[in-house]
């Protein structure tokens, strides 16, 4: 029996007011991977995230999980949204927010209990954050704030992790903390999709690229879509690509 796909997106597209945000997109991503998601500006990368989420109304396509609909995976994905979608000004704390993340595990019926404080306790923890749980979330900073909400997604105890732009806005050592841990995920068997802007990175960082500008431009290994080719198809000319000693470092 073959692999069974993460993801299977089939003749995808969405629009926007009668404007074509994505067109007739299809791709299929094998589990256990770190897969970036990379275009211009306006390219639909976040868009892909939220219709392949059940969060915008496509036009059209089809969308499975490991086999499964969107209804029968909720369970199995955990979703980081961009830091400008999070209203930072409820009241509430970081140890709530990361309690969140047991929801889909908690029956209707009962409370949250030692085991799932134990589980928000432990990905504090894991994110560098135990110190700041009776904290307000909007009183952390970009870093701080964006190592919260991984740890949200990690106590869902997903196979599928969405994360929309985790490195914008954030401190370094907040990104090192975090591309680490998207690593030791993937070691775990969990697959990983990341909206990212930093091309200078996308090598070290993604095993998979998915290159898009409203349609897929190319899908694969970081090593053979990450070339001058693809990138000027993508970015239509609007940057320089400058020959590096092991990679190429792309300015926009």
């Amino acid at each position: 029996m073959g692999i069974v796909n993460a993801l299977d997106i089939k003749n995808l597209s969405v629009s926007y007011n009668s404007k074509t945000a994505l067109e007739n997109i299809d791709v299929a991503v094998e589990p256990e991977q770190l897969v970036g998601i990379i275009g211009p500006n306006g390219a639909g990368k976040s868009t892909l995230i939220k219709a392949v989420l059940g969060l915008l109304k496509p036009e059209q396509g089809q969308i499975s999980f490991f086999g499964q609909p969107l209804k029968k995976s909720h369970k199995k994905i955990a979703y980081v949204p961009q830091q400008s979608d999070i209203d930072l000004d409820f009241p509430i704390t970081v140890e709530e927010v990361v309690l969140m993340g047991r929801y889909p595990h908690i029956k209707w019926w009962r409370r949250a209990d030692k085991k799932d404080y134990e589980i928000v306790t432990r990905f504090l923890k894991e994110v560098g954050t135990e110190e700041l749980r009776n904290k307000q979330i909007g009183e952390l900073s970009g870093g701080q704030r964006q190592r919260v909400f991984l740890a949200r997604a990690l106590t869902q105890e997903a196979d599928i992790f969405f994360l929309d732009e985790p490195f914008s806005g954030i401190d370094m050592a907040s990104e090192e903390i975090i591309i680490k841990l998207l690593k030791k995920l993937r070691d775990q068997g969990k697959t990983i999709f990341v909206v990212h802007h930093d091309l200078s990175k996308v090598e070290e960082y993604f095993d998979s690229l998915l290159l898009l500008n409203k349609q897929l431009i190319s899908y694969g290994k970081s090593t053979e879509v990450f070339n001058v080719k693809a990138l000027q198809e993508a970015y239509q000319g609007n940057l320089t690509v400058i020959p590096g000693h092991s990679q190429l470092v792309v300015t926009c």
